[in-house]
């Protein structure tokens, strides 16, 4: 991997139509670095993915690998490899040969094909099912498969397209890890579109946040989390209150609200135990809502129940003033 970026988009535009999906967005993604692109249905991330694969046509702009414009090669040239939701195995073929299809394109001999499809199941810890056909697979494993068959392509790039949406909730967390692990591993970029926030934080090293066809806030994890620029990032991000504070709006994340015996009055309007810490709803007069996070021990010392009115109190300094 050369030095600084990798991949650069480039004033990187959509149409459908009259319908702009992606509104000339520009960014440089970090070499080696794993990069969730975020936001709600519609606002543009898959688009984006699916340009810089090659699946979907640029209207405007240009995606430029290594100083190169790949906008108008086809997928297989760009030196990116995308992962799908679905996997679209091939039915038909085992799994050593599922994952050395695109090389028997490339017209690369049975046996060195097939050592290379070997290493790429060994990446992924499925050695032990070279044999077996999709259908006798877990979801799990099928992804690892299509996983491994991204990868044995050598990318500059891995495009992962909400890779762990159709796995369940455990299988999920544990696939988060693996992606993790082999990013850091194979030390290439990968552009992960997720629509869960928490799946973002996980996995991502920076964020890019998208919102109606644009970015609306990008960089590190962390930052973005805890300082969120607008009021959209600040809700989308969760974990924090857009609430108006001196004439503007401000966000406040919830673990920073306590309840006092002076304060901002309100009312609890609900009460969710959440493990470790207790999720308290509460209104203000003004008529915001207001989420605290108590810990649990807290809590229970003097429990509140909806309807109940409390005072809650927070630190200045944790106040954190949004653009818009």
């Amino acid at each position: 991997m050369g030095a600084g970026y990798d991949l650069e988009l480039v004033n990187l535009t959509k149409k459908y139509g009259d319908t702009l999906a992606v509104d000339s967005i520009n960014y440089q993604f970090k070499a080696g670095s794993y990069v969730c692109l975020l936001g709600p249905s519609g606002c543009g991330k898959s688009s984006t993915l699916r340009m810089i694969a090659g699946h979907e046509s640029v209207t405007d702009g240009s995606v430029v690998l290594d100083g190169f414009d790949v906008s108008y090669l086809p997928p297989a040239k760009r030196g990116t490899a995308m992962m799908f939701q679905s996997y679209a195995l091939f039915p038909h073929l085992n799994v050593r040969d599922n994952v050395a299809f695109s090389l028997r394109m490339k017209g690369v001999d049975k046996q060195a094909r097939h050592a290379k499809a070997n290493e790429m199941l060994e990446l992924v810890d499925m050695t032990q099912y070279a044999d077996r056909f999709p259908a006798q697979l877990s979801g799990g494993q099928q992804q690892r498969v299509a996983l491994a068959r991204a990868l044995v392509t050598q990318p500059k790039v891995l495009l992962l397209d909400e890779p762990l949406s159709a796995l369940d909730p455990f299988l999920r967390i544990k696939m988060r890890t693996e992606l993790k692990r082999l990013q850091r591993e194979l030390g290439i970029t990968f552009i992960h579109v997720t629509h869960g926030q928490d799946e973002a934080l996980a996995l991502g090293d920076e964020l890019v946040v998208m919102n109606n066809s644009v970015i609306e806030q990008s960089g590190a994890a962390r930052d973005v989390w805890a300082a969120p620029k607008t009021e959209f990032v600040a809700k989308f991000m969760g974990g924090h209150n857009v609430i108006t504070f001196d004439g503007g709006k401000v966000a406040l994340r919830a673990d920073a609200v306590e309840l006092s015996d002076t304060g901002l009055p309100a009312t609890v309007t609900a009460v969710e135990y959440q493990g470790g810490h207790v999720a308290l709803t509460t209104a203000t007069t003004a008529g915001e809502e207001v989420l605290a996070l108590v810990p649990e021990a807290t809590f229970f010392q003097s429990p509140k129940n909806p309807g109940d009115a409390v005072k809650l109190a927070w630190d200045e300094g944790r106040l954190h003033r949004l653009q818009s």
